[in-house]
């Protein structure tokens, strides 16, 4: 398999282990294509929690047509195969150890996904990691949490995140 770019150390099995190992030390959302296309076979049918947000001034022009599309819409394209869930991407990484099973009432983090028991597994790891699980509903609306929108990194509750996130009556 050729090597991947921009990952430094990236161990030589090609494992979907060794790929997290190598994504923690680096990541970046312009791999998703790489992973997507290099891991294709190991990935098929796997649960994947998306994580990643695209930044133009680190991604390159993928970052753009992610953003148009939607997180949700873009990385299953890149992805193609796994059982997605958009989850733990808008929050900063810092909230992640800070904000870990407070006091309630606990911040609540936005989960998108197509497959309901892929979403069950996310919601599971979302409670287990201190946080509290707010189906926002299909891939196509990770786009309302994706950067720059108005939940983007706020500390929300369950409860603030979905008033803010519910659907607007015409």
């Amino acid at each position: 398999m050729p090597d991947m770019p921009d990952m430094p150390d990236m161990p030589t099995s090609r494992t979907p282990s060794g790929v997290v190992q190598a994504s923690e030390e680096r990541p970046r959302t312009d791999s998703l294509p790489e992973l997507g296309r290099d891991l294709k076979a190991e990935l098929a049918g796997k649960i994947v929690l998306d994580t990643c947000n695209p930044y133009p001034e680190r991604d390159g022009d993928m970052a753009n047509e992610a953003r148009q599309k939607g997180t949700g819409v873009a990385s299953p394209e890149f992805l193609p195969g796994t059982r997605l869930v958009r989850a733990f991407n808008a929050i900063y990484a810092e909230f992640l150890d800070s904000e870990a099973h407070r006091k309630p009432p606990l911040v609540g983090i936005p989960l998108a996904g197509d497959d309901a028991e892929a979403l069950k597994v996310a919601q599971r790891l979302v409670s287990d990691a201190g946080f509290d699980p707010v189906v926002v509903g299909g891939l196509a609306r990770a786009r309302d949490f994706d950067v720059g929108t108005p939940v983007y990194t706020r500390l929300l509750t369950a409860a603030e995140l979905r008033q803010e996130l519910a659907p607007t009556q015409p």
